[in-house]
């Protein structure tokens, strides 16, 4: 095993991205789906862990979980010799891919840090889609000795990998950008709303938007396909939107900030998730939610 990247975490983004990174290394993954084990076992170079702890000789240990709740379940308390991290060799890196709290993977790092366990924050942007094709953007936070350690085995699964500070720092920069996201999502949709209501045609607004200065992501990507065309599957679940813009807005207040704009980007997208039932419903139901507060339907 030591020769071996350990991979935890098999959902929507850590299969494709196991997919990519094992034509670069072995590697061997658990989940606690078994049905997503045997998902991911089926690629070359990967091999199924029977249990947790079957991982814990590896060199580097990748997560791709959903919070930092997830993450500390997973790697338990370091001073504990009977958990994950209390059974990590001296010489180990954690490489944390997943949208944790800044402040608790600081925290993390530290408690890694005093078992000699280097730790690295590098969350991702781009989605199922760019996983698949390995062309992610992955922010890097940590020590530059363990991000250079882990920088050949990111470069496997994307084609930006940028080291943005210290440890906890890409935490931070992905979940400040997945808000920028989402206002940019909410704010787009406002707009074209307005413009409907008017009596402008939204596929004739957005068509111009993208050719103006008022153009995004979502006006780009997202809307056309998922919300003018009623697909609604941006890909992105809503209650990670809400649990990352959510990480952001804690962290803004947490620096005596008080970031209006944020504030009601959350709120509005809490209230949008709050009305939903289903298991794990899609960002883009966002635009069904204004549809039902405004009366304005954009899918027409």
């Amino acid at each position: 095993m030591t020769d071996t990247v350990t991979f935890i975490g098999l959902g929507t983004m850590g299969q494709p991205m196991v997919r990519n990174l094992a034509g670069s290394v072995s590697v061997a993954v658990y989940d606690a789906d078994p049905e997503a084990i045997a998902v991911a076992a089926r690629n070359d170079g990967v091999t199924a862990l029977t249990s947790l702890n079957g991982g814990v000789g590896a060199a580097v240990v990748i997560l791709m979980l959903p919070n930092s709740t997830v993450v500390e379940r997973v790697l338990g308390d370091p001073e504990d010799p009977d958990s994950f991290a209390g059974r990590l060799r001296p010489g180990a890196l954690v490489v944390d891919m997943g949208s944790s709290a800044p402040r608790a993977t600081q925290q993390l790092a530290e408690r890694l840090r005093e078992r000699e366990v280097g730790m690295v924050d590098a969350p991702v942007s781009g989605g199922p889609r760019k996983a698949a094709t390995a062309e992610l953007t992955i922010m890097a936070g940590g020590p530059v000795d363990d991000y250079e350690r882990a920088l050949p085995l990111l470069r496997a699964m994307g084609t930006s990998v940028t080291h943005v500070g210290a440890t906890g720092s890409a935490h931070a920069l992905k979940a400040l950008n997945n808000l920028l996201s989402a206002i940019g999502l909410v704010g787009a949709l406002e707009v074209l709303t307005a413009g409907t209501k008017f009596g402008l045609d939204p596929r004739i607004m957005l068509d111009v938007i993208n050719r103006s200065t008022g153009r995004n992501q979502s006006t780009e990507v997202k809307i056309g396909p998922e919300v003018l065309d009623g697909r609604f599957q941006v890909g992105f679940s809503l209650p990670l939107t809400v649990k990352d813009i959510t990480t952001a807005l804690d962290l803004s207040t947490s620096l005596d900030l008080s970031p209006e704009v944020s504030q009601a980007c959350v709120r509005f997208c809490q209230a949008a998730l709050a009305g939903l039932d289903g298991e794990n419903p899609d960002q883009s139901e966002i635009a069904r939610y204004m549809a039902t507060t405004t009366g304005v339907d954009l899918t027409r």
